[in-house]
């Protein structure tokens, strides 16, 4: 397309895989807030697996700098995400401790052709971020 008209073209997702489009605008919501990505701590927590926004924000984060750091059920983890320069952590509670920026994601279930967790209910207690555990964490965010 960019080779035929004289404008700029931002790629704005392929269906299931990436949503470059969202991750611009997550990252221009951290920028807002904190000055810039370098250095910063980033946990991406939730349907990782499903998530096209989870992608593309790991590639753009890591490329303008950004630490990351998905969380989750292992169920809802891509085995091999940590090829992609990412730690991990199966405890929410470690992962909203370690960031500067958490980024809470939607678990999927239209994406899901299998159960990948006992119940929604099991799931809310064991990864799901309400005030209580914000409230005991060690910072504000």
């Amino acid at each position: 397309m960019s080779k035929h008209i004289p404008a700029a073209i931002v790629n704005a997702g392929d269906g299931t895989n990436e949503h470059p489009t969202q991750a611009l605008l997550d990252a221009f919501s951290i920028r807002e807030r904190l000055g810039h990505l370098k250095g910063k701590k980033v946990a991406i927590l939730g349907d990782i697996m499903h998530s096209r926004v989870a992608l593309s924000n790991i590639y753009l984060l890591k490329k303008m700098g950004a630490e990351v750091l998905v969380s989750g059920p292992p169920t809802l983890i891509p085995k091999h995400i940590q090829a992609l320069g990412v730690d991990v952590t199966y405890d929410i509670r470690e992962a909203l401790n370690w960031c500067d920026v958490a980024n809470i994601l939607r678990i999927q279930l239209e994406r899901q052709n299998m159960p990948l967790f006992s119940s929604l209910r099991e799931y809310s207690l064991y990864y799901g971020v309400n005030q209580a555990i914000l409230d005991s964490l060690k910072k504000r965010f």
